[in-house]
C-alpha cells in the first residue's frame, strides 16, 4: 500500500499544499513551527478519520477558516483507492472513500493500516492507563473491525449503566432489575474484548520483546504485563459483587474499561526505574512490534510515520530504524526533521529510493 500523494486546504497552519510521495522514503523538513509533523499528522488522520495529536477536531482547522480538506490518493492491491476527510465548523466530520461517505467511521478503521513514533508517544509511560488501552485498542481494531464494533457497544452500555448509577443516588431509589439487564450487556461485550485482549498480547509480547532486544543489543530484559479484573473473575459476577462500592461512586468500578499494560524493565516499572534511552528504545520496539504485528494480521505493509525520530534519539536507534526499510518487503516511509543534510545522510544508508521535501 502507498500513499501516491495528498493535498490540505485549511488544515491546521496549511491554506493548501500538495505533495506527490517517493513509494518509498519520504523526508519532510523544515524549522520547527513550520508544519512538518501537521503533515504526517495529515496522512495520520487519513487512516484513523482523527488527528493523532489534537483530539479536538475543530481545532484542525486554519486559523478564521470554515473547514479542512484532506485527500489522499493511495495505490493498494493494484488499486487506486481515494480517501478524502472534511469537516466545517457546526458541522459533523465526513470520511469519503472513492466518492461514498462512510456510514460509520468504524468501518474504515483499519483499510489504510498506519504506525505512527513520535516524541508524543512518551504518555504511554507517563500517562494513566486510558493512553494505554487505547494503544491496544488501536492496535486490534487495525486487523479487527468486530472488536472496534464490541468497544462502541460496551463503552455505549457502560454510560448508561453509570447514568443510572447517578439517577439511583439523586432520587435515593435502586431497581436491581434494571441494573441486571446493563450487567449482562456488559458481560457479553465486555468478555469477548477481554478475550481478544489477552490473545493479541499472547503473539505482541514476543514480538515487543525481540525488537528491544534489537535495538538495546540484548542488554536488558523488558516485559509487558496484561492487568484485568477479568482474570479473576466473569464480569457478571465482578459486577454484582461490586455494587453496593458502584452505588456509593456512582460509576462502575470493575470492567475492561479498568484493563491497564504495565511496562516493566528487569521487573520494575520503567517509568519509575528506566533511563530516558531506555523508555525511548521501550516505545520504538513498542511501535515496531506494532508495525510488524499489522503487517502479519492484515498481509499489508503500514505506512509508517517517525516524526522529530533524529531530535529525540541516539544515532544506533535512529540507524537501527532506517535499517527497517533496507527491505523491498518494507512499505513507505515518512520522516519529519529540522535538519535537511542530517536526513539526507541517514537514509543514504539505506539502498531505497528517496524523496526531500522541504517546507
Amino acid at each position: 500500500m502507498i500513499l501516491k500523494s495528498l493535498s490540505l486546504l485549511n488544515y491546521k497552519n496549511f491554506d493548501s499544499k500538495s505533495f506527490t510521495f517517493n513509494d518509498k522514503i519520504n523526508c519532510i523538513v523544515g524549522n520547527n513551527g513550520i508544519g512538518k509533523t501537521n503533515v504526517l499528522d495529515a496522512i495520520y488522520h487519513l487512516s484513523f478519520g482523527k488527528s493523532y495529536f489534537n483530539p479536538v477536531a475543530t481545532q484542525n482547522i486554519k486559523h478564521d477558516e470554515e473547514f479542512f480538506v484532506i485527500n489522499g490518493d493511495y495505490n493498494k492491491d493494484e488499486k487506486t483507492e481515494k480517501v478524502a476527510i472534511s469537516l466545517k465548523r457546526g458541522q459533523k466530520k465526513v470520511i469519503k472513500r472513492n466518492g461514498k461517505a462512510y456510514d460509520k467511521f468504524s468501518e474504515h478503521i483499519g483499510f489504510l493500516p498506519l504506525v505512527i513514533i513520535s516524541p508524543a508517544d512518551r504518555d504511554l509511560i507517563i500517562e494513566g492507563s486510558t493512553t494505554r488501552r487505547k494503544f491496544i485498542d488501536s492496535v486490534i481494531s487495525q486487523s479487527d473491525n468486530s472488536y472496534l464494533n464490541h468497544l462502541i457497544n460496551y463503552n455505549k452500555i457502560l454510560a448508561q449503566r453509570n447514568a443510572l448509577l447517578k439517577y439511583f443516588a439523586l432520587n435515593h431509589t435502586f431497581n436491581k432489575d434494571t441494573l441486571e439487564v446493563y450487567n449482562s450487556q456488559l458481560t457479553e461485550y465486555g468478555t469477548v474484548i477481554f478475550e481478544k485482549r489477552n490473545a493479541f498480547l499472547k503473539a505482541f509480547i514476543p514480538i515487543f520483546k525481540s525488537r528491544y532486544q534489537a535495538i538495546s543489543n540484548g542488554n536488558e530484559t523488558v516485559d509487558l504485563i496484561y492487568d484485568s479484573h477479568l482474570f479473576e473473575d466473569n464480569l457478571n459476577t465482578l459486577l454484582m459483587a461490586a455494587i453496593n462500592k458502584d452505588r456509593a461512586l456512582q460509576y462502575t468500578s470493575v470492567g475492561i474499561h479498568k484493563d491497564d499494560l504495565h511496562f516493566n524493565i528487569a521487573e520494575h516499572p520503567i517509568k519509575k526505574f528506566g533511563s530516558q534511552g531506555q523508555q525511548k528504545s521501550f516505545l520504538i520496539a513498542l511501535k515496531l512490534a506494532q508495525f510488524d504485528f499489522i503487517k502479519n494480521q492484515s498481509g499489508v505493509n503500514p505506512i509508517l510515520l517517525l516524526d522529530d525520530i533524529f531530535d529525540k534519539l541516539d544515532e544506533q536507534r535512529v540507524a537501527q530504524i532506517i535499517k527497517l526499510v533496507d527491505d523491498e518487503n518494507f512499505g513507505q516511509l515518512f520522516i519529519s526533521d529540522t535538519h535537511a543534510e542530517r536526513t539526507e545522510n541517514a537514509v543514504k544508508q539505506v539502498h531505497q529510493s528517496f524523496e526531500i521535501f522541504k517546507l
